[in-house]
């Protein structure tokens, strides 16, 4: 899986301790780092021919974002499932739901569940 801060969010501890999380369960995981667009995330999922694409949105720009880098994966062909993390209003949630997010996780979230989730989405893929 590939995981990602998209826009100008600065903030990255999260998504490196969800990152090791997941590769503690098992999973091979990819981070991108800090200050990728929706077009690099895209384009590194496809050339690591990720199952997942992960992103840490802590900004606010999460119902800007999200969109389109769930548009740009699948523009590129790529029928990986988007995970959002972060800061998300509970009014929120179904909007990205709308726009293709396949599962939401905020704060609060223990590694298990992080963990529990993530599978949960892959299963649906298959």
């Amino acid at each position: 899986m590939l995981v990602a801060k998209v826009g100008l969010d600065g903030h990255d501890r999260g998504v490196k301790v969800v990152a090791r999380i997941l590769r503690d369960a098992g999973f091979e995981v990819i981070y991108t780092g800090l200050f990728q667009t929706p077009e690099t995330v895209a384009a590194a999922a496809v050339d690591e021919d990720v199952d997942l694409v992960g992103l840490s949105m802590l900004s606010g720009a999460h119902l800007t974002l999200a969109p389109l880098v769930v548009d740009a994966v699948r523009s590129c062909g790529s029928d990986a499932p988007v995970v959002v993390g972060g800061i998300v209003p509970p009014d929120d949630v179904a909007e990205l739901e709308r726009a293709g997010v396949a599962d939401i996780l905020t704060p609060g979230a223990s590694a298990d569940e992080v963990v529990d989730r993530v599978r949960r989405v892959l299963e649906r893929q298959t």
